[in-house]
């Protein structure tokens, strides 16, 4: 009898501290975020989601990565409990937390790391073929990868948004149901399981309890495609969505007016810029570096921001954000339409230049308008040709758009990773490059010493100024709706990441 009293005293011990324990409580209620896109089903496998930050919007939603940003850090331990780097920079070591299980039941193993990052396809994958010489599994939680030489950016690289290669999935289902069911039907490690999808309309997750920072306190989250601004706001207001996200101008100032909404400016690394994709071509009047100074001069960064983002957006003078680790601290250049008038006469085009079709980056309507307005007002004679999101990344990374398009790019990394796929003439979305600028790339990713690589990106940076490769715009602060009966938002709580942390966010239920 004692040892049966003890017993259950000690069971109800158990039971008391897991009732206390923060997050044991059971999920409840419904949490709606609308997205500034259509939410894609490519979305869904981390190897064929667009090299952005909009998608880990959902594939951290329903996955998790061995490392990545968490709450209060940049690079946190999240299936693996931890990780280590050998003195010479050759290996690095991960060790899974026990007991991890996808939402299908199946553990979470080092068989399931090293399927997905072999299969892995999506930004930075060409660098992880050249630097990193094989994955191994070392026993059943532990994995190891061997370099070819040291890489300081290899956890840059795996561990952040940088990348999606650090996404753990399960091997034994995506085989089994091959690689469009499984877009269709994910199945993964994350705080969220899949319930249901429309495409082109919402996605609907459900908590997953066993998810191992703990259960998600929202029982239903519901993912909504809203590309047009002002419908977000409308949604917001009427309480058919908490989230209104990366609100334009107008929307996000109405926010700010009405006391029962919360406007939260994002503090992501997120930069708006032009491309010039013919800058190369020796027949392209592009080619003309006085051409591509006008645009400089012509672009008002200042009003742009105030009418887009209300003031938050600061004005770039580089297209690597000013919050990335390396980045280049510049000023923009001047507001001077004169000045652009001027080049533009001395290219030969005092009459001004037929500069064809313009095309933004979707979902920023505002930023992209005032652009053209600037271009057309100083002689650049352009119109808007409007593209869906997933056509224009198509576009982009296939090497088709020609003329001026602007962009927005709002993965994590450094500078390094910046370069690496804009700068340096073999990244996925670089149309051209220069030769020294590659050596220099190549040269950085070997050097271990921080000021030295420091000094090499900085010298990348600055050329990449001097020869007017780009226009760099203004960095970009997403500006957020949020609705009176979310208790706590938590975005801002990840570093350098413009979405909620879905497992944290509370709602009045």
């Amino acid at each position: 009898m004692r040892r049966s009293l003890a017993a259950s005293l000690v069971v109800a011990a158990v039971l008391l501290l897991a009732a206390a324990r923060p997050g044991s409580a059971q999920p409840a209620g419904e949490l709606s975020v609308s997205f500034h896109v259509t939410i894609a089903p490519s979305w869904f496998d981390p190897s064929t989601a667009p090299p952005q930050i909009t998608p880990f919007g959902v594939l951290y939603a329903i996955h998790d990565a061995l490392v990545r940003p968490l709450p209060g850090q940049k690079m946190g331990p999240s299936l693996a409990e931890s990780w280590k780097e050998s003195p010479d920079g050759l290996t690095y070591e991960f060790k899974l937390r026990r007991g991890l299980k996808f939402h299908n039941g199946e553990p979470v193993t080092a068989d399931d790391v090293k399927f997905s990052f072999d299969r892995y396809q999506g930004a930075g994958a060409r660098e992880f073929r050249a630097r990193v010489r094989h994955c191994e599994i070392v026993d059943p939680l532990t994995v190891r990868f061997h370099l070819k030489e040291p890489w300081p950016d290899f956890m840059t690289f795996y561990g952040t948004t940088a990348t999606a290669a650090g996404i753990v999935l399960p091997r034994k289902y995506f085989e089994q149901v091959g690689a469009e069911a499984f877009r269709q039907r994910p199945i993964g490690a994350g705080p969220y399981r899949l319930v249901g999808q429309r495409p082109g309309v919402d996605v609907t997750l459900e908590a997953y309890p066993a998810y191992w920072r703990h259960a998600p306190f929202v029982q239903r989250l519901v993912l909504k495609s809203v590309p047009d601004s002002t419908t977000r706001l409308t949604m917001l207001k009427s309480g058919q969505t908490d989230f209104a996200m990366f609100l334009d101008g107008p929307d996000a100032e109405s926010v700010k007016k009405d006391a029962r909404f919360t406007l939260v400016d994002t503090r992501h690394a997120s930069i708006f810029w032009i491309e010039f994709p013919e800058q190369w071509d020796p027949r392209s009047p592009w080619n003309d570096k006085r051409l591509r100074q006008a645009v400089n001069y012509a672009l008002d960064r200042k009003t742009t921001n105030e009418a887009a983002c209300l003031g938050f957006c600061p004005p770039a003078g580089v297209i690597v954000p000013r919050v990335m680790d390396f980045a280049l601290q510049v000023s923009p250049p001047p507001y001077d339409p004169d000045k652009a008038r001027q080049l533009l006469a001395e290219a030969g085009y005092p009459r001004g230049f037929d500069a064809g079709e313009f095309v933004p980056i979707p979902g920023f309507p505002t930023v992209g308008e005032a652009a053209l307005n600037n271009l057309n007002a100083v002689g650049f004679r352009t119109r808007m040709r409007p593209m869906e999101r997933a056509a224009f990344y198509a576009a982009w990374q296939e090497k088709k758009l020609r003329g001026l398009f602007l962009v927005a790019v709002g993965n994590a990394g450094n500078a390094a990773s910046r370069v690496e796929s804009f700068i340096y003439s073999k990244g996925s979305y670089a149309y051209g490059g220069y030769p020294d600028l590659d050596e220099m790339f190549l040269h950085q990713a070997r050097e271990r010493d921080p000021a030295k690589r420091e000094a090499i990106l900085h010298r990348i940076q600055q050329l990449t100024i001097d020869r007017v490769m780009f226009a760099p715009l203004m960095d970009l602060r997403g500006l957020v709706g949020v609705a009176p009966r979310v208790v706590e938002h938590t975005i801002n709580s990840i570093p350098v990441y413009p979405w909620p942390a879905y497992e944290d966010v509370r709602v009045k239920n």
